[in-house]
């Protein structure tokens, strides 16, 4: 059985046109027109990633993507209109994977599908590295899970892929272009912005004093590095 995506846009052509193109490479889809629809078929049914426009009727995709983050960590790609970078920022606030803008090519909606869907399945990692500690963080890179100090922490897919590059390379400082090179595997035409929103989510939820951290690191006019110390 083919990945399940949830589609969700106002505009008829552009559903018809990503439901035809999607399901020839294989994927099961569902379409919704409005956000009110969006969230009742996200409750009722299973999706491996939900595509996501900002300008919806009744309930706007930034709404409909804060309260699916609510219950889930299911990966979201947004789209927004050409020029609108508060949409944007807003949606990767609220914890959208990533986004796109519109009009897009087909060719790349499907590009960053499959990048998104690889990175988050269970991939074969060999035993010892399944678990990894640092501090008191162990990361599940099976599960795709994170506790601290016991607690579970809830990261997006992309959340999780940027600490997963951090613990692999630790003391390494990655700028802004190698991370969206490693994580997000194509060019984001330098939106530096999409990393820094990232990371301070990401700071937020495993830092217990974002002002002092134990885990992430910055280094001015460079990057970001993780900790080297155990």
């Amino acid at each position: 059985m083919g990945k399940r995506i949830l589609l969700v846009d106002d505009e008829p052509l552009i559903l018809k046109g990503l439901q035809y193109s999607l399901e020839q490479e294989g994927y099961e889809t569902e379409s919704a027109m409005d956000g009110e629809e969006a969230l009742m078929k996200f409750e009722n049914q299973s999706f491996d990633l939900i595509l996501l426009d900002v300008m919806l009727p009744k309930l706007d995709g930034i709404s409909v993507c804060q309260r699916i983050r609510e219950h889930s960590e299911v990966p979201i790609i947004m789209l927004t209109a050409k020029g609108d970078d508060m949409d944007k920022i807003l949606g990767l606030e609220y914890g959208a994977d990533d986004y796109m803008t519109k009009p897009f090519n087909v060719l790349e909606v499907k590009a960053r599908i499959r990048t998104i869907l690889r990175r988050v399945s269970n991939v074969s990692v060999p035993q010892e590295r399944r678990t990894l500690r640092v501090h008191d963080m162990e990361i599940n890179l099976v599960k795709r899970t994170v506790t601290l100090a016991g607690k579970d922490v809830k990261l997006t897919a992309k959340e999780f892929d940027l600490l997963q590059m951090f613990v692999n390379n630790r003391g390494t400082v990655f700028s802004r272009e190698q991370m969206l090179e490693t994580v997000w595997k194509y060019d984001y035409a330098g939106d530096a912005r999409t990393v820094d929103v990232h990371i301070r989510r990401l700071r937020e939820k495993i830092e217990r004093d974002t002002a002092k951290p134990e885990f992430i690191f910055t280094k001015w006019g460079v990057g970001y590095y993780f900790t080297d110390q155990d």
